[in-house]
């Protein structure tokens, strides 16, 4: 019996279970945008909700980091490795910026958090546009794109830049041949096509709304998988016009390098649940916008993908480093 008892005192006591992260002191929503931008607007409904619906138990603050195309938040994001009290909403320049030389850091020097939303890049002309249609778009992309000014905002190497070349690159164009034009806005650049300067306008679909219902533009094409609801439901995508392009300025979640698996889980679970919550669902749609929840192995996996993909046609457009 005492040799029995003996053995029993060797056996390794059982691990103990580590309790679940949570935050303990005051969280920071970080963005990159000054206050009333799209990423600003969107971190403070975020705010509102988490704490209204307490899915964080500590105060939930908005810092803003303007500057450098995200560089100044993603640099003080890495101020606070392995800290999960800081989070940054993010969007694709994420990626291009690294990708053209913008950024020295890439998406890889963070800790993927979730998705949150999506908003697809529309193709906009005015409703006396002799581009017709989708198919009229195209042809004229595939046999002279040189006759036809693109405009985007806010930099050369963007989502919008990178739609335009996938669109023209899918009817068979020279994407170098594009003749693109770079504003300051989004409403800068509908306004040039309204005033005739240029003759089609690459920008999230949103923008499209209230100039379609005036009847003072046509959308020819929308790069999402599928048909949008509401006011741009009757736009055909361009899937459905016999070109495989699907275009988003997304909207992630991304964390300092170097959080562990209970931290990950922990934001997980909160933005989980902020999706169901009906304020957070009406705000994105009055954004234009559409739910995209992915959880950090998801959103890992996405970014690779996305990366490629933008790489791919910003060396075509000689814009990769």
């Amino acid at each position: 019996m005492l040799g029995l008892a003996l053995a029993s005192t060797a056996l390794p006591a059982a691990p103990a279970q580590p309790a679940s992260w949570k935050p303990t002191r005051p969280v920071e929503i970080v963005v990159g945008v000054s206050p009333g931008g799209g990423i600003d607007r969107m971190a403070r409904v975020i705010q509102k909700i988490v704490q209204e619906d307490r899915l964080v138990q500590v105060p939930v603050n908005v810092v803003n980091k303007p500057g450098g195309g995200g560089a100044i938040a993603q640099a003080y994001l890495q101020q606070h490795a392995g800290d999960a009290h800081y989070i940054h909403i993010t969007a694709t320049a994420l990626l291009t910026n690294h990708i053209i030389g913008k950024s020295q850091s890439g998406y890889r020097d963070f800790t993927p958090l979730v998705m949150l939303t999506d908003e697809y890049i529309g193709f906009l002309v005015r409703e006396d546009s002799a581009l017709r249609t989708g198919r009229h778009l195209l042809h004229a992309l595939r046999n002279d794109p040189e006759s036809l000014p693109i405009g985007i905002a806010t930099a050369a190497g963007n989502t919008n830049h990178i739609a335009a070349a996938l669109l023209a690159r899918a009817a068979g164009g020279d994407v170098k041949k594009l003749k693109v034009v770079v504003f300051g806005s989004g409403g800068e650049s509908i306004t040039e096509l309204l005033g005739g300067h240029v003759g089609l306008v690459a920008t999230p679909s949103a923008n499209a709304i209230p100039h379609v219902q005036a009847g003072r533009m046509r959308v020819l094409g929308i790069a999402a998988p599928q048909r949008l609801e509401g006011p741009l439901a009757a736009v055909p995508t361009w899937n459905e016009q016999g070109v495989n392009v699907v275009v988003a300025n997304w909207r992630p979640v991304i964390g300092p390098k170097g959080l562990t698996g209970q931290q990950i889980a922990f934001w997980e679970a909160a933005f989980a649940k902020l999706e169901q919550d009906a304020q957070w669902q009406s705000a994105i749609a009055h954004d234009g916008s559409v739910a995209h929840y992915l959880n950090s192995r998801d959103l890992a996996s996405y970014f690779d993908a996305q990366y490629a993909q933008f790489r791919s046609v910003l060396a075509e457009l000689g814009l990769a480093r």
